[in-house]
């Protein structure tokens, strides 16, 4: 339907529909344009036009979230001031099904781990190596981000780990990582890390607890698994 949404039938404008049937009712597309708000009057194109173009653009909400300002940006009509609006509504709704980890919450097993980040690592591209550092009562004390990017033994040095560990007065340490392609079986790296940790944290009388690994809708815990 061309024009702008204003000339539309008021059954059929986003905003209308949104109030009238709930947000549910609404496309992707009519989201978004909710979120740009306006049309480019340059280019006679609405918010809608511009909604339907980032997802054929991005394929779906999913790439689009990961999309930066200045690829946003690249869509016709699209500037600075829209591609924040949509950035900062696709942030809010992966902070929703995230579950911040409160200081001195007691850890209790690997799926309280798994239900915590998986939302948070689920669209991610990239690794990301966490320690969760617990007192003597399991209880969390700090999330320590050790490194971002893929893994291998010179980033995921001991140190880098045990150092916010002593300085925590830490009594054991919990690890925790993704794995981009949704599977979550350990590669050779991932277990000859887990090893070295393990034997680093025996040294300082800081236990290694659990090594996590988040995948899409699963995860593996190398304790269960006999593993560690």
């Amino acid at each position: 339907m061309g024009g702008g949404i204003k000339q539309w039938p008021e059954d059929e404008r986003p905003r209308e529909k949104l109030l009238k049937r709930g947000a549910a009712a609404l496309s992707d597309a009519e989201l978004l344009a909710l979120i740009i708000g306006t049309g480019d009057s340059s280019s006679g194109q609405s918010a809608l036009d511009m909604g339907r173009q980032l997802l054929v653009e991005f394929s779906d909400l999913r790439n689009l979230a990961h999309a930066t300002a200045s690829e946003i940006c690249s869509i016709k009509g699209v500037g600075p001031a829209k591609a924040a609006c949509v950035k900062a509504a696709l942030e809010l709704a992966n902070r929703c099904g995230t579950r911040r980890f409160e200081t001195l919450e007691r850890f209790t097993s690997p799926a309280q781990v798994f239900e915590h980040f998986h939302f948070e690592f689920r669209n991610q591209r990239k690794e990301y190596f966490l320690a969760l550092l617990l007192d003597g009562k399991n209880r969390i004390l700090k999330r320590v981000q050790v490194s971002e990017g893929s893994l291998n033994q010179s980033i995921i040095h001991p140190r880098e780990v045990f150092s916010q560990a002593v300085r925590e007065s830490a009594a054991a340490v919990i690890l925790v990582h993704n794995h981009p392609t949704g599977d979550p079986t350990p590669s050779r790296e991932d277990m000859e890390i887990t090893r070295r940790l393990r034997d680093a944290g025996d040294l300082l009388g800081i236990k290694v607890l659990d090594h996590i690994i988040i995948g899409d809708g699963a995860f593996l815990s190398f304790v269960d698994r006999g593993l560690l």
